[in-house]
């Protein structure tokens, strides 16, 4: 049980990701979204928040591995939050044209 910070982590941060997927970029950061065209929201919307999803998904499921194997939270988790970020600096770059 000493993973539930974890699964509490994991679960905030899916419900943002899928809260930002839906169109309600309010919860990123205003200097991180302050070029983004109005057009160019419900994009910018669903790639930072696929991103975020993926990242809070392989918390959980690195919560519930923990169970069997500790050893297995490195290959869940680590992949994840490399795909995560890079679909987040993705919808960065093309729709905020940079990172600030």
């Amino acid at each position: 049980m000493e993973n539930i910070i974890m699964l509490i982590l994991g679960v905030f941060v899916s419900v943002v990701g899928i809260v930002n997927i839906k169109g309600n970029i309010s919860t990123i950061h205003s200097y991180n979204r302050r070029k983004v065209k109005e057009e160019d929201i419900p994009k910018y919307g669903k790639t930072v928040g696929t991103g975020t999803l993926i990242i809070g998904i392989s918390l959980v499921l690195g919560f519930i591995v923990s169970f069997w194997s500790e050893i297995i939270i490195d290959y869940i988790i680590l992949p994840a939050v490399i795909v995560g970020l890079g679909f987040i600096l993705y919808g960065q770059f093309k729709y905020n044209k940079g990172i600030f």
